[in-house]
């Protein structure tokens, strides 16, 4: 069978129909690809952000991870540098009380040293002394001895030969009880005055008789007359200084000593007096001085407020009147504060919070409105409207000029950007 193609009609060419176009189907192909699109470059730009975001958050990582290793790092050094020092001043302590201790025991060493190098000079000293004295009286009494014996000789009363012994063993017992007295802390001066007088008495008859007996002689009686003084008197400084040991009274030197160092610790003391009155005296200048700066502060404080604010001054000392407080102090006139202006913190007022808040919700309306630009997406809801043909037939003249129906769904839902720019809007209408 095979095919005719009819070119003609009753001797008139056939025209071959003309392809027809849905406007609508046109205008919903155009917007579901305008929506890909858009959603194309969302996703694009989302993508785009993400990647921007977690690069960014990889570089802040990195530099806190690097300022964490800093710090770990300088911590690090900062203790080792801690803990050398820590160590060098435990040897240095170490060093210094091993040093102080050896200087210690070396000072404790010379002193001691010192005090058995005196020692043994006094105990030296002492005996030289002891038996110097013993020496020199032994000397006297061998002088003056035959001087009595040659004086007290007569061939008619021999008893008078043992006078010499009386009188010159008179002064060496009573030398014997002198030691006693010493020894035993007893009362020495009686035995003193003995030595003496029987010193004195052995002297005088020395002298008499050298110059009554011409076998004696003057030498013979002046020397026999010293050396009876002299060997108990020397014996007997020997005893007193013996007594005065004993009864731990000090020496001449002693006493010297004692006075000049308790003039230096008078001294000192009058020093340390002078010196805490001119200490007391500058702290004194230096309390009235922070005090009198602090009344000008709180005087200035006061006059300012109850200048630029009388209201709440006003409470504020009435505050203080009932609480009996000298001045307004920084409590009282927040409390005061609050009280007039309802507001916690000193300096705000309801004009000031106003004012705040409104500048506070412009910034957050500009810095939440919708982008304008190429990157906006406030036109993104509504489908492009396509390109009529001028030759395109009306196709109102086929319903009777009635616009085709819309349903939902037929056009995209306005994005949220677009909502909060009508939000903006309004509330711009609103407050005009």
């Amino acid at each position: 069978m095979t095919a005719v193609s009819v070119e003609k009609v009753n001797g008139t060419p056939k025209t071959s129909p003309e392809p027809r176009f849905d406007p609508r189907a046109l205008a919903e192909a155009e917007a579901i690809r305008t929506r890909t699109a858009a959603e194309a470059d969302a996703l694009r730009i989302e993508a785009q952000g993400k990647a921007e975001a977690a690069r960014t958050l990889a570089v802040e990582q990195a530099e806190e991870l690097r300022i964490s290793n800093e710090r770990k790092r300088m911590r690090l050094e900062r203790d080792q540098v801690d803990h050398k020092a820590y160590v060098a001043k435990k040897n240095a302590e170490t060093a210094k009380s091993e040093a102080d201790k050896e200087k210690n025991d070396k000072a404790t060493a010379d002193q001691e040293a010192a005090e058995a190098k005196r020692v043994a000079d006094q105990e030296r000293s002492e005996r030289w002394w002891k038996w110097g004295a013993r020496g020199i009286y032994a000397v006297g009494l061998i002088i003056a001895a035959p001087v009595q014996f040659m004086h007290f000789w007569d061939p008619k009363r021999p008893f008078l030969v043992a006078a010499p012994g009386l009188l010159e063993g008179l002064a060496l017992v009573l030398a014997f009880g002198a030691a006693w007295a010493v020894a035993h802390r007893r009362d020495v001066a009686p035995y003193r005055v003995g030595i003496m007088l029987g010193a004195a008495i052995a002297a005088g008859i020395n002298m008499y008789g050298g110059l009554s007996d011409g076998r004696i002689g003057f030498n013979a009686g002046l020397i026999g007359a010293i050396a009876s003084l002299g060997g108990p008197i020397v014996l007997m400084a020997y005893e007193h200084g013996i007594a005065q040991k004993a009864d731990g009274i000090p020496s001449w030197r002693e006493r010297r000593a004692a006075a000049k160092q308790a003039e230096a610790e008078d001294a000192a003391r009058r020093k340390a007096k002078a010196d805490k009155d001119a200490a007391e005296a500058t702290a004194a200048t230096a309390k009235a001085i922070t005090e009198a700066r602090a009344k000008e502060e709180q005087q200035r404080r006061d006059d300012d407020r109850k200048t630029n604010h009388d209201d709440v001054w006003k409470v504020s000392d009435a505050l203080r009147a009932a609480r009996g407080s000298q001045y307004v102090t920084e409590q009282i006139w927040a409390e005061a504060w609050f009280l007039v202006t309802g507001c916690k913190t000193v300096g705000i007022r309801a004009e000031i919070e106003e004012q705040s808040q409104a500048a506070q919700f412009r910034m957050r309306a500009v810095t939440e409105a919708p982008i304008s630009g190429e990157f906006s997406l406030i036109e993104s809801q509504k489908a492009p409207r396509a390109k009529r043909d001028s030759n395109a037939p009306d196709g109102r003249r086929h319903n009777g000029g009635t616009p085709p129906v819309r349903r939902p769904g037929d056009s995209q839902p306005n994005s949220p950007l677009a909502r909060s720019q009508a939000r903006v809007e309004q509330t711009s209408e609103k407050k005009d």
